[in-house]
């Protein structure tokens, strides 16, 4: 099986909350993180709703060095570190002035610096294309975030980004479980941002596949598996966490969050009704009873579920593969949540995102409700309990949780966690 990987530390830069603490409240309490925004409104965008975190408060002096901060405008960049320190900070790992050869840093990314790119391009003509700007590299390309973080802490390990849509967090955290259940590093800085603003959301508004009707009425917009689900709200922020072999993060006494047991992530090839937009129904189920024959964990051991479920009309499809990979009776189906009820869908930092929430419930012992489900989906109450889906959130054990994260291009990513007693 290799070494035991656990998680040390944990940050996240979101539309619910920039610490582990406010997030975790309002995530318990039910709060929502979706705002209007005058600026979508005035591109005549058809949703004009998104998730953003609200950096006001936030001294990013105390994240990044000066000079780093002079004409910075990825905002992906700019979550991406916070999480990321943040996660460091509470696993009790300091910037060093030496090289950390035992350090790796994996951080999963989409579309980034497209606001900065955009301005640095419109400042230049063919005779001139020096006016870039010397931060336009770093800021526009996608190890971009992986490089400031890896800078800060020495990591002398993998550096890399990995770049899989709305599944590159749950497999930036499984790149890093592996790097380290095989021995090739000690501990590793994982995680995953998102952009923010019109220029990573036009083209899901141009899809049509965002909600129309809720612009005066943000609370209510994202409804993951109801029945008047309409569509995802755009999103964006970080997550980031530190994970370690056990035998290290016991011998330098870290405070142990949780246990990744094991994983798995595919594709279903865009075959048998896979597409770049759509997933190959037998690729999820594959990827489920995969991670879970990883973990050497059975379907009936897992006490709760959290799903990619988006709030659009494929939200039922997912049910249906859940239910077919689990192989479980309807009554001994696990209650089965989403937090894009909460701050909508962050795209390719929704996984890491996601995985805060559920590494959380188990430190907690607490499983967190649903939003916006007065009435579930007709299609998936004829799968699941409805009493599985329309609980409050409240005290409950928990011991495995299984997270999967779906995304274009017909690529899946499932990981599972445990709860973690010192014994």
């Amino acid at each position: 099986m290799g070494r035991r990987v656990v998680i040390t530390g944990m940050g996240v830069c979101s539309p619910l909350g920039n610490t582990l603490s406010q997030f975790t409240t309002n995530l318990y309490e039910g709060k929502n993180g979706i705002r209007f925004w005058e600026e979508l409104a005035a591109l005549n965008f058809s949703c004009q709703l998104g998730g953003k975190p609200d950096l006001s408060e936030i001294e990013l002096t105390n994240y990044f060095a000066k000079n780093q901060l002079n004409g910075l405008q990825s905002t992906g960049i700019i979550y991406g570190m916070i999480a990321a320190t943040d996660a460091a900070t509470q696993a009790q790992i300091q910037p060093s002035d030496s090289t950390n050869w035992n350090l790796g840093v994996q951080f999963g990314t989409g579309i980034s610096g497209v606001a900065k790119f955009r301005e640095a391009i419109y400042k230049i003509d063919e005779s001139n294309v020096r006016r870039l700007g010397s931060t336009s590299v770093y800021q526009t390309m996608s190890s971009g975030v992986s490089a400031l973080i890896a800078g800060k802490y020495g990591a002398g390990n993998v550096v890399a980004t990995n770049s899989s849509a709305c599944s590159s967090g749950v497999e930036a955290l499984l790149l890093g479980f592996e790097r380290i259940q095989h021995g090739k590093a000690t501990q590793m800085l994982v995680g995953s941002t998102s952009d923010s603003g019109p220029y990573i959301w036009g083209g899901f508004d141009a899809l049509r596949v965002l909600p129309r009707k809720y612009n005066a009425e943000p609370e209510q917009a994202s409804r993951p598996m109801s029945a008047s689900a309409s569509g995802f709200v755009p999103a964006s922020g970080a997550a980031a966490f530190v994970l370690e072999d056990l035998e290290t993060a016991q011998k330098r006494g870290a405070t142990i969050l949780a246990e990744i047991v094991g994983g798995n992530v595919n594709s279903g090839g865009m075959r048998s009704g896979g597409s770049m937009t759509a997933a190959n129904p037998e690729g999820i189920q594959r990827c489920i009873q995969a991670a879970l024959n990883n973990a050497q964990v059975e379907a009936h051991q897992i006490s709760s579920i959290n799903g990619h479920l988006t709030a659009t009309t494929k939200d039922s499809f997912e049910i249906a593969q859940w239910k077919e990979a689990l192989g479980l009776a309807a009554a001994d189906f696990p209650p089965i949540n989403s937090f894009k009820g909460h701050f909508g869908h962050a795209l390719a930092a929704s996984g890491a995102i996601e995985c805060v929430g559920v590494v959380q419930q188990l430190v907690t012992q607490q499983r967190f409700g649903n939003r916006n489900i007065e009435e579930v989906h007709p299609q998936i109450v004829h799968l699941v309990p409805e009493e599985k889906i329309t609980f409050s959130s409240s005290t409950y054990p928990q011991n495995y949780i299984i997270k999967a994260s779906f995304g274009f291009g017909d690529v899946n990513a499932c990981i599972i966690f445990k709860h973690y007693q010192n014994t």
